[in-house]
């Protein structure tokens, strides 16, 4: 296998390569999207899934998420790929069911780097226990691969993310920073055991957490990614027309994230977050500026921001410790003054 380093292969890291979301929004708003009434969820609310009703009691849960390598060794960056595109099934508290792999890829990195990259995105499917059907690849002068994955869920018992209600505790279950971290992997300054955790964090399912996550009245859920926690919260906030109260001192940070602040690791998905949510977020005055860029830093595979009743919150958030190692509540749901939905950052 050829000795690459496949985070020098392209231009951006993971889910800070995505489109930004105000352009993005631009280009889909307007589109009469075909439907027909067996479509429960498509295009609103930005949910994390489609849902698709298949009988009287069932529904199937669509989704796709693939990206550039947030790492240079290509099993580790197929197994992160694809948690994070199992990522959005769970955040529906939903079962994956199969999955296609999506790739793009070069002939002149090797087939050796591509098996790699496939038995890491068949191994995290396995753990899932989502069986891989086939898939879909197409030459490309830039790495990317993830998946489609197709997941199914009593249809009375989906999450969404515009559940949420004025009392409830907001809880996330990752640690934020792996944009910026990905960015000092890019530019070989990481070390080794902050390296170990931040893969650790974004290669680990989020199927235990959103096993437990239903079995409580969990009102709200949704996954943190590209859009970062500022951005998935005002979606929050927006489809379900509230605001959200975010002390950012209990909020769980990576290690070694505000020194790679201070060097300067900052993605350009910082700026493209603060646009797509400017007018839907105020930060108090004591919130540091590099807090604000942990709050705007978009997310590779990140953790569920559930909004649960404060009657489940601290039973919720005691299961959830055992499996979720930076698990926080990080504030509440508030009631919206004129319909304005904001993160309040404080």
């Amino acid at each position: 296998m050829k000795d690459i380093k496949l985070t020098q292969v392209v231009n951006c890291a993971g889910c800070a390569g995505k489109l930004p979301p105000k352009f993005l929004s631009d280009a889909v708003h307007g589109i009469d999207w075909y439907s027909n009434q067996n479509v429960i969820q498509a295009m609103e609310n930005n949910e994390d899934a489609g849902v698709f009703k298949i009988n009287e009691t069932e529904s199937l849960i669509q989704t796709t998420d693939f990206f550039t390598p947030v790492v240079d060794d290509p099993f580790t960056y197929g197994q992160i790929a694809a948690a994070n595109a199992l990522s959005d099934i769970y955040a529906m508290g939903a079962k994956p069911l199969s999955a296609l792999n999506l790739v793009c890829y070069s002939e002149d990195l090797g087939p050796e780097i591509l098996k790699e990259i496939l038995r890491g995105g068949n191994d995290k499917a396995k753990e899932a226990d989502c069986p891989i059907l086939g898939g879909h690849s197409v030459k490309a002068p830039e790495l990317k691969y993830g998946m489609a994955i197709t997941g199914i869920a009593q249809t009375n018992k989906i999450k969404y993310n515009s559940g949420a209600k004025v009392g409830d505790i907001l809880i996330l279950t990752k640690a934020l920073g792996t944009g910026i971290l990905n960015t000092a992997i890019k530019r070989s300054q990481l070390s080794p055991s902050t390296m170990k955790t931040l893969i650790e964090s974004m290669a680990g399912l989020n199927k235990k957490a959103a096993e437990i996550m239903i079995k409580y009245d969990t009102n709200a859920s949704t996954d943190v990614t590209g859009f970062s926690l500022v951005g998935h919260g005002m979606e929050m906030a927006k489809s379900s027309n509230t605001d959200l109260l975010i002390d950012t001192s209990t909020l769980p940070v990576l290690p070694d994230v505000l020194q790679a602040i201070k060097d300067g690791f900052v993605t350009g998905g910082d700026k493209n977050n603060r646009i797509y949510t400017d007018g839907h977020y105020q930060v108090s005055d004591n919130v540091s500026s590099q807090m604000q860029n942990i709050c705007f830093d978009p997310q590779t595979s990140g953790g569920l921001l559930l909004s649960v009743s404060k009657k489940d919150a601290q039973n919720l958030l005691k299961e959830l410790q055992d499996v979720c190692q930076f698990v926080k509540i990080i504030g509440e749901v508030t009631e919206s003054k004129n319909n304005q939905n904001l993160v309040h950052l404080v």
